[in-house]
């Protein structure tokens, strides 16, 4: 062919130029038409700087809302719309939606009372402290978050991790005051984190956790705190604050001489009560006020039962005095200078992420559910404030938990306001009903933990990891192992190490592939998936999919060298037509980096050296622009670069052909 209709053109080749190859008959294919492969827009270096900063920063167009608003009320209105959701439902809310918030916020409440007790104990708190941190956050999350659905509070993970981390460095009996400083410190920090992420936009950080690592992470931190409840359920006074598997074991059984029968008759009954009623409200989803009001009715009805016996059975512990009122402030008590700084900073950041990446699933989960969009951005700073706010007025970490928001939506929930009403119950409780809590049984917080977490194990996500990605479920295993026998900061960063392994596994060691002609069409396909595709006679086509980058340019390289060794070994083996072309079909490499210009220049080289030709076909805009400015498409020559793989084909075998006619 004497015509380059394939030279790389500006824009100009928009205007459909093509040419037309005729296919031979026994091809049993439509003709061709041949395209010019064409540059991207021509922008300046500020213009693609702007635009790719929008594109990893602001995907979902954050301030599309201010578009087209030339009053300055109205974009004021939108201004308060953008930054407090409620302006955007509040003008719609009516009295009918309002009787279901009321319902589901009281429903919440009678969930959240004992959850919020229960989860302070488990991070080493005054109970008080979680009642505290069920007042205050809500109401915040009420005026700044998305989700009509959550159900803020303390959560297991949250509560679990802080103890841990904390206990590490003070202990919380021996000096409680410094104990609770780091925490509300910690607390801090964790709202600092968090809101960072949501207003800088670096959201995309919290997904390092993937799912596979919190199943691992969850389940195994379910069962650490299962066994640390044995503590309570047994009745035990000297109990190890480790949180390692064989600790936990070696000091239940170290310790039996402090087992109490009533301890145990009561826990195990309580916990047999709560688990059958979570069990009829998974089965029967309609009764899910069955397992909502269970921890309340336990909490009453075991209150009353030691107060009655109280003469009887003394050596049940109970949770003793808590002081009424609201919260009081804690902004005096942070903890900005001295030697547990940075183990304050290190534990806000750990338990940020986690209940950040907590509340944000939940919220996607139940808003998918009744189609309306949560705004990850907006959650993490609303959460973060809403931490920062309550490590100011004595509340913990807090996140929109699993558990609370699923009764908050089967409650019939319609908006934020449920929350309110949840925060109104506690405020109630915190005013006139602290001094009912006096002879509830420690034993009773530890059954109802442990029912909370054992939500967390999901087997059945862990069996579908071995299904689909092998990977996965090793980094699943080793979060679980690295919690259950390590520590649970540890295991974390195990699972987390595993992950971006993974990560780097397949940006380092990208997929390549030898694709087919699907007969009579023009379709390209793995060889190996589809039985029909069929290799072309004198061509290697191969597939890159992935980006070429300096991380994986050497290995592209070597892979590629050897699919054309093995291919040269497979054409002598069966005496087939000798190998003449390789085409890289180029269409899943989104980027190139300049060790990547290299290597296809060097691949390029050694296979001119072999007598064999390089062709590229449909690279992307930035990768041809890229390749344009190198100047490395200068080597490729008059038929180096198509649009397709199949104009590439239909071309260059033309162009074989014509050669082979000329020769004598």
């Amino acid at each position: 062919m004497g015509l380059n209709s394939n030279r790389v053109e500006d824009l100009s080749c928009h205007e459909n130029t093509v040419v037309r190859i005729p296919i031979p008959p026994e091809a049993l294919m439509p003709s061709v038409e041949i395209h010019k492969v064409c540059l991207p827009p021509k922008q300046t270096t500020l213009q693609k700087f702007k635009q790719r900063l929008s594109e990893i920063f602001f995907p979902d167009d954050p301030l599309h809302g201010f578009h087209n608003q030339t009053s300055f009320l109205r974009k004021l209105f939108v201004g308060l719309q953008f930054f407090f959701p409620i302006f955007q439902w509040g003008p719609h809310y009516n009295v009918s939606l309002l009787r279901s918030d009321i319902i589901s916020g009281l429903t919440i409440a009678s969930l959240a009372i004992p959850q919020g007790i229960s989860y302070a104990k488990l991070a080493n708190l005054p109970p008080i402290v979680g009642l505290y941190s069920s007042f205050v956050p809500p109401l915040i999350y009420s005026l700044l978050g998305s989700s009509r659905h959550l159900a803020v509070g303390p959560v297991s993970i949250a509560s679990l991790v802080m103890g841990s981390m904390l206990s590490e460095a003070v202990s919380p009996t021996g000096d409680p005051i410094l104990y609770l400083k780091l925490a509300f410190t910690a607390t801090f920090f964790a709202g600092v984190f968090q809101a960072s992420l949501g207003i800088l936009r670096l959201g995309f950080i919290i997904d390092f956790l993937s799912k596979a690592t919190l199943v691992g992470f969850m389940a195994g931190a379910a069962v650490i705190v299962s066994l640390q409840q044995l503590k309570g359920l047994l009745g035990i006074v000297h109990f190890t604050t480790k949180m390692q598997l064989s600790s936990v074991m070696s000091s239940v059984f170290s310790h039996r001489d402090e087992w109490s029968w009533q301890t145990i008759v009561m826990g195990f009954s309580f916990l047999l009560f709560l688990l059958t009623t979570r069990h009829i409200s998974m089965r029967w989803p309609k009764l899910f006020w069955v397992s909502a009001a269970a921890p309340l009715t336990s909490v009453i009805l075991s209150t009353l039962l030691v107060f009655l016996l109280k003469s009887k059975i003394p050596n049940i512990s109970v949770i003793g005095h808590l002081p009424k009122g609201l919260n009081p402030p804690s902004s005096n008590m942070l903890y900005f200078s001295g030697q547990y700084l940075a183990v304050a900073i290190k534990t806000g950041i750990v338990t940020g992420i986690l209940s950040l990446t907590e509340g944000v699933a939940v919220g996607r989960t139940f808003a998918s559910l009744q189609n309306y969009q949560v705004d990850g951005n907006k959650e993490m700073i609303a959460i973060g404030l809403m931490n920062m706010a309550g490590s100011c007025s004595s509340c913990y970490v807090t996140t929109g938990s699993f558990s609370r928001s699923a009764v908050n939506y089967n409650a019939g929930a319609k908006s934020a306001i449920s929350n309110i009403i949840m925060a109104s119950a506690v405020l109630v409780t915190l005013l006139f009903l602290m001094p009912l809590f006096y002879y509830t049984p420690n034993v009773i917080l530890a059954a109802i933990i442990i029912t909370a977490v054992i939500g967390l194990i999901d087997y059945q996500a862990a069996f579908r990891l071995w299904k689909v990605d092998k990977l996965d479920f090793v980094a699943c295993l080793s979060s679980f192992f690295g919690v259950l026998f390590i520590s649970v900061p540890l295991g974390l960063a195990i699972a987390v190490g595993v992950s971006v392994f993974k990560i780097l596994l397949h940006v380092t060691r990208p997929n390549t592939m030898v694709l087919g002609n699907i007969p009579g069409t023009h379709i390209y396909h793995n060889v190996n998936r589809y039985r029909e595709a069929l290799r072309v006679p004198s061509f290697l086509i191969l597939a890159i999919e992935s980006p070429i980058y300096f991380a994986n340019s050497t290995y592209l390289q070597e892979r590629i060298l050897r699919w054309v060794r093995e291919e040269e070994e497979r054409i002598v083996a069966n005496n087939e037509t000798t190998l003449k072309s390789i085409i890289l079909d180029m269409t899943a490499v989104t980027a190139i980096d300049t060790s990547g210009i290299d290597m296809l220049g060097e691949l390029k080289k050694m296979l001119d050296k072999r007598s064999l030709q390089l062709v590229l076909a449909n690279p992307a805009g930035t990768v041809t622009e890229k390749l344009h400015q190198s100047k490395a498409l200068e080597s490729f020559g008059l038929n180096g670069l198509y649009l397709t793989v199949g104009e590439a084909v239909a071309d260059i075998s033309s162009l074989y052909k014509a050669q082979d006619q000329a020769q004598p």
